[in-house]
């Protein structure tokens, strides 16, 4: 199909005027959508992941926070909605892997086709041809049924033997050892096997494979990037063209075609940025209400909140942008540190130190008894449900020791001058 040229739907005749659009507005109204002012309370995991967006995974402990955040999801629940399929991680957008719902799963896994397949172009670099790839899969697919049992790719390896070719020096130094990965990453984007966590859980990255056969999905290619942009919009409740681009991965006229299908509308800004929302989401941002009671949460540096946009330099107040202790944490669009909100501001960092027990945070201007509070709970939940709170997989405590100096640090000097 080719993509029309996108243009400007009207605004509704109440749309709200765009010097009421401040960011400290915008960013309660994100707050909202992503339904960390407790309106998620008491959902299921995919309803949240279907409200919220989906959990980005990188074998650290987001997924769950996502979810004990928004609804109060234990991680027990969630590693018994992993095991009943009611949630998965997958690859989708881009080829990265989230956490989401049941409902998404067949046309999400479209969306990653492109990206699985485009890493046979590494492999066939290096001499691998398509055929070699597709007997691969094939002889996978057997071993797997023959096996009954998921196997991990070194299980794999073994038993396929020399039908998993060696790519040498060369290819280790491009980031592909063996022809496996390759022929694993295709066949699980197309829904015929599926990752299993080695014990069960999200927050690492040991897997084992086992046969799947999801049943491909009814949406094509174009509408599955139209559902992909409705979804995205509705989860962030706005956003720019080249924020939107970042996280579908979407060319262009792709984008244009997908936001033109579902009717986006421009939206001027006080900042001088034009969003593109849903029509709904304009008219209940304009009468949207910003909570007056504090609303505290810690979050992953991970959550949807930040990653959807990646725009953690507006979710900050404007003295917190310019203060010499922040530095250019304020310019970078990925924060180091685990963020402290209320209601859509970033008051402050996060970090958990295991050999401690316990959560050190830098909060600019001091806690408030709530900040307290919930800093308390969260601690709490990590020692009960996780142990440890990993940002990604090789995330340890030797790791990020320097950074939880970094943040007592940050404390203790915030304490002095105030």
């Amino acid at each position: 199909m080719t993509p029309q040229p996108l243009t400007t739907q009207p605004l509704t005749a109440n749309a709200p005027p765009a010097r009421t659009l401040t960011r400290e507005r915008l960013r309660a109204w994100a707050w909202h959508k992503q339904g960390l002012d407790g309106s998620l309370a008491g959902c299921t995991s995919e309803q949240v992941f279907a409200r919220a967006g989906w959990a980005r995974s990188v074998g650290g402990a987001n997924p769950y926070l996502t979810l004990f955040a928004r609804a109060g999801i234990r991680r027990e629940q969630v590693d018994a909605d992993v095991l009943a399929r009611r949630i998965l991680e997958l690859p989708t957008a881009r080829g990265c892997t989230y956490v989401l719902g049941r409902d998404d799963f067949g046309w999400a896994l479209r969306l990653g086709l492109d990206a699985a397949e485009a890493t046979f172009k590494v492999v066939g670099r290096l001499g691998v041809d398509r055929g070699e790839i597709t007997l691969l899969e094939e002889q996978v697919l057997h071993t797997l049924a023959e096996a009954g049992v998921p196997m991990d790719p070194r299980q794999l390896k073994e038993e396929l033997g020399e039908s998993v070719r060696n790519l040498g020096e060369e290819g280790k130094k491009k980031g592909a050892t063996t022809t496996l990965p390759t022929a694993l990453g295709i066949l699980q984007s197309q829904g015929r096997i599926r990752r299993v966590p080695a014990n069960g859980r999200l927050d690492q990255q040991r897997y084992a494979y086992e046969l799947w056969n999801l049943p491909p999905s009814p949406l094509d290619d174009d509408q599955a990037r139209t559902e992909l942009i409705r979804r995205y919009l509705g989860w962030t409740g706005g956003a720019t063209f080249k924020q939107s681009q970042w996280f579908t991965g979407f060319t262009v006229s792709q984008s244009k075609a997908a936001l033109a299908a579902v009717g986006a509308v421009e939206v001027p800004t006080a900042a001088g940025e034009t969003l593109w929302m849903l029509p709904d989401n304009v008219e209940q941002l304009t009468a949207f209400q910003e909570p007056d009671e504090e609303q505290i949460q810690l979050l992953a540096g991970t959550d949807s909140l930040a990653l959807l946009r990646r725009n953690a330099a507006d979710l900050l107040a404007e003295e917190d942008r310019h203060t010499n202790t922040l530095g250019s944490l304020a310019l970078q669009a990925d924060l180091p540190d685990h963020p402290i909100f209320d209601r859509g501001r970033i008051i402050g960092l996060w970090q958990y130190d295991p050999g401690q027990e316990r959560i050190v945070p830098w909060v600019f201007h001091g806690p408030t008894p709530a900040v307290t509070r919930r800093i308390a709970e969260v601690e709490h939940w990590i020692r009960e449900d996780l142990g440890d709170f990993r940002a990604f997989s090789l995330d340890s405590p030797a790791t990020r020791q320097k950074r939880i100096d970094n943040l007592a640090a940050a404390a203790t000097g915030s304490a002095a001058v105030s």
